[in-house]
């Protein structure tokens, strides 16, 4: 029996590789396991959009990853042969990242185990997690290893980041709730000649299916149609589909004029939306497939993985380092709605592929050609799908201090808003959301005098909270002012020149962001002592002893 770090992750796609590159980041070593040989080469998941870009940049790959990504400027939608309308992506404001981009999941992959290895940590291959048990003190896991060993290992916490078949939630017996659709979907990553789409996403609803066409960075594009499932040749055990058979489709279903001259990869499989009844039982979490799976539809299942990597990783660095173990009851709190409504959002859009009988189609294009002529779609269902805006409002890691007076727009359990920043001496300009990348905890000073004075009295209460090596301290003060920069203290206190929306007026106030830049708390300026009390709990004190 062996007790190693503090957190086993089992699995190490997307969301586990996250998560380990959060907790290292956060100083907390890890173990990560993963089943397969090593990283693997199947592309899988394509887009990316804004919500896990910013989970990404935080990590320390948003960067590499959009510069080997292809942004895509919209989507179209066909039926009949001719074009209803599209959606044109790009604009989203208030993000660094203002649209999607294409990015096979091995790019994806190998960026994060890249910087995992740059953090000091590494994955154990053809390792995999046959059991899990919840103790007294966290749980026991066995582990299968490749050359046929087992091994007992005792960890205080584990994390599920598995996919659909996870071990560790059979293991457990969570449910996975959800169905399957009644289809087979089949998919080919190669090469188009003729007027393939160059930068958008084009989906052809035809009567016998769907055909989805979606550019690749590498200049190939990925064709995706489904078929009735049965008997007919069209059962998803019969192995990858071939090139005449996608080609057939294409045919059928596409504008016409397009021909597929290779292909590299090619898959048959089931769709299936489905979501663990628990995303925390214990000492044990689910993230990632392991906790929900969604059709292709919208991009949405490798998104909300990153998150929930992300979201998991920062609260459990900040218990593992001491802070109050009730932050962890956030996470299902606050993911397993996001991923609920990632799913649904998935299922509605598979649905209207899915309709066969000729009215419901009729109708279906009448409504979308007049929806996707209005500005609803780019104001509420793109942002929908870059999952930015999420409302963590009722969730146990937010709290609001007496005397709380923030401007509207600094909404509790909402994303910050953002805004330039101008350095007193003229230098450094930036913005917020830049400086809030760095996905530290931050205690945000917004105002004159008081605000100064709040900052004097907050950095040496944190130096005696021992929180000094994860929360910075930013004072935003009123542009042209001659207060006088307060006491640093070691930390990164600048004075930078708030907008009006952030101004509040004549009032001065405080608030606190977590790493996931989501407001954790709002305070008066008299609340200081309130609002430092309340860190070590959420920002994990470094440890002693």
């Amino acid at each position: 029996m062996t007790r190693e770090p503090s957190v086993l992750v089992v699995g190490a796609g997307p969301t586990g590789l996250t998560l380990a590159c959060t907790l290292r980041r956060f100083g907390v070593d890890c173990r990560v396991v993963d089943r397969r040989e090593g990283l693997g080469d199947e592309p899988k998941a394509l887009v990316l959009w804004s919500g896990a870009l910013e989970a990404l940049r935080r990590t320390g790959v948003a960067d590499e990853a959009v510069g080997r990504a292809l942004a895509l400027t919209g989507a179209s939608y066909w039926s009949r042969g001719r074009r209803i309308g599209g959606i044109g992506f790009g604009d989203l404001p208030g993000t660094a990242f203002p649209g999607p981009v294409c990015l096979p999941q091995p790019v994806l992959e190998r960026l994060l185990l890249d910087r995992l290895e740059q953090l000091g940590g590494s994955v154990q291959w053809r390792t995999e997690a046959v059991g899990v048990e919840i103790t007294a003190d966290g749980a026991r896991v066995e582990l299968g290893h490749g050359d046929g060993e087992r091994e007992q290992v005792e960890v205080p916490w584990v994390v599920g980041a598995d996919g659909t078949r996870s071990r560790v939630r059979e293991s457990l017996g969570i449910p996975y709730e959800g169905s399957t659709y009644p289809r087979v979907f089949l998919l080919g990553d190669g090469r188009l000649r003729g007027p393939a789409p160059a930068r958008e996403a084009q989906y052809h609803l035809h009567p016998d299916g769907v055909l989805v066409l979606v550019p690749l960075p590498d200049g190939g594009h990925r064709v995706f149609f489904d078929l009735p499932d049965g008997p007919t040749g069209t059962d998803a055990t019969e192995g990858a589909p071939d090139v005449e058979l996608l080609q057939g489709l294409l045919d059928t279903r596409g504008p016409g004029g397009l021909t597929l001259t290779e292909t590299w990869w090619t898959s048959r499989f089931r769709v299936h939306a489905r979501l663990a009844r628990e995303f925390r039982r214990g000492p044990v979490f689910l993230a990632g497939d392991a906790a929900h799976c969604h059709s292709p539809a919208g991009g949405q299942g490798l998104n909300t993985g990153v998150q929930d990597g992300y979201d998991l990783g920062w609260k459990l660095a900040s218990v593992v380092r001491g802070a109050d173990q009730q932050l962890l009851d956030s996470y299902p709190a606050e993911r397993r709605p996001a991923s609920a409504a990632a799913v649904r959002s998935a299922d509605q859009q598979t649905r209207l592929w899915m309709l066969r009988a000729p009215l419901a189609r009729a109708l279906r294009d009448g409504v979308m050609r007049r929806l996707l002529r209005t500005a609803l779609p780019r104001r509420r269902i793109v942002p929908q799908l870059a999952q930015l805006h999420l409302d963590h409002s009722g969730s146990t890691a937010v709290v609001d201090l007496p005397d709380a007076a923030p401007p509207p727009a600094v909404r509790l359990g909402r994303r910050m808003p953002d805004t330039e920043l101008v350095a007193a001496d003229g230098s450094a300009a930036g913005t917020l959301h830049g400086y809030l990348a760095r996905g530290r905890h931050v205690v945000l000073a917004v105002g004159g005098r008081a605000a100064a004075h709040a900052v004097e009295r907050v950095v040496p209460l944190l130096v005696g909270r021992g929180v000094s090596d994860v929360v910075d301290v930013l004072w935003l003060r009123p542009s042209g002012s001659l207060i006088e920069r307060p006491f640093g203290g070691g930390f990164d206190v600048r004075d930078e020149g708030p907008p009006a929306a952030l101004s509040g007026g004549k009032r001065s106030w405080l608030v606190y962001v977590r790493p996931d830049g989501v407001v954790g708390a709002r305070a008066g300026t008299e609340q200081v002592d309130g609002l430092v009390a309340l860190l070590p709990r959420r920002a994990a004190p470094v440890k002693t002893g």
